[in-house]
């Protein structure tokens, strides 16, 4: 187990505990004298502090005879002899070609022959009283196979008493003599089976499921063994505590990185007519195209709770803008697909992978929303999820599994990069290949920009229509982010030629090629590379030919980060934390396996021809995570919800600002660092989502400070409204209306039956937001009003206001098929409900017609006549 700090001592045979710092008290595997002297007084100390049965003592962490000044110290452990040792197994474990072939290799290992041997180790008996089958038998094995025996609680001692150096074997023999006869008293069964009971039972059951997880996921490695030869290689390469370590650099034996270079991009704000073109390329290949969301990750910096049941919540619950994470994504994914609709007449519905983890229940509470709401009227059918593993994180000291209470190691999802090879295993390219789909765009929850204006169908169009392997949405990096960063890579092959391509570097990687992590000078490295986003465009044959390879190219971007610790609750409800990490892949690192290759060096010349490509735009546009959350007076709103926020008032500015509207300016974050944002506009991304088709929408006008705008509908016209105070404006039928399908599932029918509003020369007048509530939560859009102008459209209901001034609070609800028209009276406002014609009831009384005119999408306004 994970080594602790605190050192538990005899001295004149009284117990006592240094004065040392604790990280862990009961749970770390020991390695020195004063360790397996602690198994003398297991059974003894289990008496005092603790009930449970004799088969899970609680462990006490360097208990010594020796006075504390003349303690011995533990020795480094030797990670060369380990790999050694791990890496002879495994070749005789590859060379099987049967589980029973593999027992018998297992069975011959010294350390798990003396394990499972019953005279000495009580383990045996277990083994019988479980039933076990011999896979889970075989499971077990290489765990102690691997040296991680005290994962099975106290059974894992005496054979971490073996390894010790000769100098201290008479002592030792002395100490277990001792320690197995009083074990003999305390556990005699007579040699009966023992059966694990209750709250251990279901421990030993549930690690059994994660062991076979990592044993089939990591079969590349060599399962549970290869994962651990794995952790120790990366261990090894480490200098310095708490080092970030890199598996490209320890298995590029047939490369030599000669150099990095900052990459050629293509700069969508400069480029104008170009973006547009890549655009509409992104739009007409929308039915070519699917979408991967990883959603395994546990996001503990956010610390988002349930507040009814305190249960932790993963990022995708997080309640954002009225409305859960991943429904903002399925939101922004239905815009592009309602734009392809209104251009082409066509329906779209495109197919969505999504990688969950048990992590915080995360993949229970993705299903659940994706039931509760219907699969979002897209049906059952064009989702996929796919639950990725769970991994052992480890001690940086000796690659040690981390463990809570006996069967329970600590474990976290592997990171992103499992995405790949999860998506081979799970049939995910095979079932994107049934749905006709050649390549997909990749997004994480916590961006909620990334979908802003061409960013993500500019992305896809260059992928689709040049051919590509791979591409990224990058941007200006934040000075002194915690991001990583685009480069071109140029290495040399042993054969002579040059490879090239693009890659990512991950910030806590940047010492390594020279790159300081504080903020950059004009002239540093750091201001010459994008940023990466993890906004990616893929061409999924390419990249399911990398996840189907047997080897660790198929989990790309391997690396071990121990820089930040592990924190944990011990089943003594005490706080742990301790030096130390998992293994974890970065999903856009599959990028280093498309490298162009060159029979001479020409890295400066090489921009069109490399299989991978890079489209940049502005940082706003790009990407701005809810990632953590935002302490109390915390002047950063860096990945914070609060942050993201603010970024999404700074587009709303960009976007009307340039529709001729008069509204204030989104200052610098520390001007909102004691109060909220200068105002609300949240508009329904269906509005464009490309800035050019929304501002055709928009025209004339003001928007005062402290005003709150909110637009859900799509087929909306404003002329000249001056607004002072809260326009909400909602509707059932954004973007179209449900018919059910065959199998009676609800599928929405894009622009069948949507609600509309018109709003010309209208002047909004009420008292709006009270922004000196403490209650109000911005991010959340959960805000107290004084006043509001509320308009509610349900099914095809459409509102028109004319030449009129709405002053103070309203709430004009429409019913489904009627249209309510509101101008200026004799004596105040002169309302007019009446029902929309039959003939209209599909279509409306009015629509906006698209059409591609050049490299742009052209508007204009339909009115319908009534029969």
């Amino acid at each position: 187990m994970a080594r602790a700090n605190t050192t538990p001592v005899l001295k004149n045979n009284l117990f006592t505990l240094n004065s040392k710092p604790s990280n862990s008290l009961f749970f770390s595997h020991n390695k020195s004298l004063s360790a397996f002297s602690s198994s003398i007084f297991s059974s003894a100390t289990q008496l005092h502090l603790h009930s449970k049965p004799s088969y899970s003592c609680i462990r006490i962490t360097r208990v010594s005879t020796a006075p504390v000044e003349y303690a011995p110290p533990a020795p480094e452990f030797n990670f060369q002899k380990e790999i050694a040792r791990l890496k002879s197994l495994k070749s005789k474990l590859d060379d099987c070609k049967t589980l029973k072939e593999k027992m018998n290799v297992m069975e011959s290992d010294s350390r798990v022959k003396s394990f499972f041997d019953s005279r000495r180790n009580h383990f045996a008996r277990v083994v019988e009283g479980e039933n076990l089958n011999e896979n889970e038998f075989y499971l077990l094995n290489c765990v102690v196979a691997a040296g991680q025996g005290h994962v099975l609680g106290e059974f894992g001692r005496k054979l971490e008493g073996a390894e010790f150096d000769s100098a201290r074997n008479s002592v030792k023999g002395a100490l277990y003599a001792l320690a197995e006869m009083i074990e003999t008293w305390d556990v005699s069964d007579g040699g009966k089976r023992v059966e694990l009971k209750g709250e251990e039972k279901r421990a030993l059951r549930s690690l059994l499921k994660t062991l076979g997880e990592v044993e089939q996921f990591y079969d590349c490695l060599g399962g549970i063994i290869g994962y651990q030869i794995t952790v120790l290689e990366l261990l090894a390469q480490s200098t310095s505590e708490g080092q970030t370590i890199n598996w490209f650099e320890q298995k590029s034996s047939k490369y030599q990185i000669i150099d990095i270079h900052p990459p050629n991009v293509l700069d969508l704000s400069e480029d104008v007519e170009y973006a547009s073109q890549a655009a509409i390329w992104g739009i007409e290949g929308l039915p070519d195209l699917g979408e991967i969301y990883p959603l395994g990750g546990s996001a503990d910096r956010l610390g988002l709770v349930d507040p009814e049941t305190g249960e932790c919540l993963p990022a995708a619950m997080l309640p954002y803008c009225g409305r859960t994470l991943l429904e903002g994504l399925i939101r922004d994914l239905q815009a592009r697909e309602f734009l392809y609709f209104k251009l082409y007449g066509k329906q779209c519905i495109t197919p969505v992978a999504i990688m969950t983890s048990s992590a915080k229940n995360n993949h229970w509470h993705i299903t659940s929303l994706c039931e509760r709401l219907e699969w979002f009227g897209r049906g059952r059918s064009r989702f996929l999820l796919f639950e990725q593993p769970l991994v052992p994180a480890v001690s940086a000291e000796d690659g040690e599994w981390v463990v809570t209470r006996p069967y329970v190691p600590l474990c976290k999802p592997g990171g992103h990069g499992v995405i790949w090879k999860l998506a081979y295993d799970k049939g995910v390219f095979k079932w994107f290949h049934d749905h006709g789909r050649k390549g997909a765009t990749v997004r994480q929850v916590s961006n909620v920009v990334a979908a802003t204006d061409m960013t993500l169908l500019a992305l896809a169009g260059i992928g689709l229509r040049h051919r590509k392997k791979l591409g990224f949405a990058s941007c200006q990096r934040n000075p002194g982010a915690t991001e990583g960063i685009n480069v071109l890579l140029e290495k040399k092959n042993l054969d002579g030629k040059w490879a090239y391509g693009l890659s990512c570097i991950e910030y806590t990687e940047f010492d390594k090629f020279g790159i300081t992590v504080g903020p950059p000078s004009p002239n540093s490295l750091q201001a010459e590379f994008p940023a990466n986003t993890n906004i990616l465009y893929v061409d999924l044959p390419s990249a399911e030919l990398i996840a189907s390879s047997k080897d660790a190219s198929s989990l790309p971007g391997m690396v071990l980060n121990v820089k930040k610790p592990i924190t944990f609750v011990d089943e003594f409800g005490m706080k742990q934390s301790i030096s130390g990490g998992r293994l974890e892949c970065t999903m856009q690192n599959i990028a280093d396996n498309f490298t162009n290759m060159y029979p001479s060096r020409l890295y400066k010349d090489v921009k069109d021809e490399l299989d991978t490509f890079i489209v940049y735009n502005e940082r706003r546009k790009v990407t701005s995570s809810a990632k953590k959350k935002r302490k109390h007076a915390d002047k950063s709103f860096h990945q914070t919800p609060d942050g993201s926020l603010l970024d999404i008032m700074r587009n709303a500015y960009d976007l009307l600002s340039h529709c001729g509207i008069k509204m204030p300016k989104v200052e610098g974050n520390e001007k909102y660092v004691n109060s909220g944002p200068p105002y609300l506009i949240l508009l329904h991304p269906a509005l464009g989502p490309l800035w050019e088709v929304t501002r055709q929408k928009f025209h004339g006008g003001s928007i005062s400070t402290g005003s709150e705008l909110q637009i859900e509908i799509s087929e909306f016209l404003w002329r000249d409204v001056q607004l002072d105070g809260s326009l909400i404006i909602l509707a059932e039928n954004v973007i179209g209306s449900t018919i059910n399908d065959e199998r009676g599932e609800p599928i929405l029918q894009y622009g069948r039956r949507c609600a509309r509003c018109k709003l010309q020369n209208v002047r909004v007048l009420n008292d709006g937001i009270n922004w000196n509530s403490r209650d109000n939560l911005y991010w959340k859009h959960d805000v107290q009003r004084f006043e509001a102008l509320k308009v509610i459209l349900h099914g095809n209901a459409e509102f028109e206001a004319t030449n009129v001034v709405i002053q103070g609070n309203h709430v004009f609800e429409v019913p489904d098929g009627y249209t309510l028209k509101i101008t200026a009276g004799n004596s105040g406002l002169d309302v007019q409900m009446k029902p929309i014609g039959k003939e209209l009831m599909d279509s409306g009384t009015w629509f906006w017609n698209y059409k591609i005119r050049g490299q742009r999408i052209q508007l204009s306004l339909n009115e319908l006549l009534e029969n």
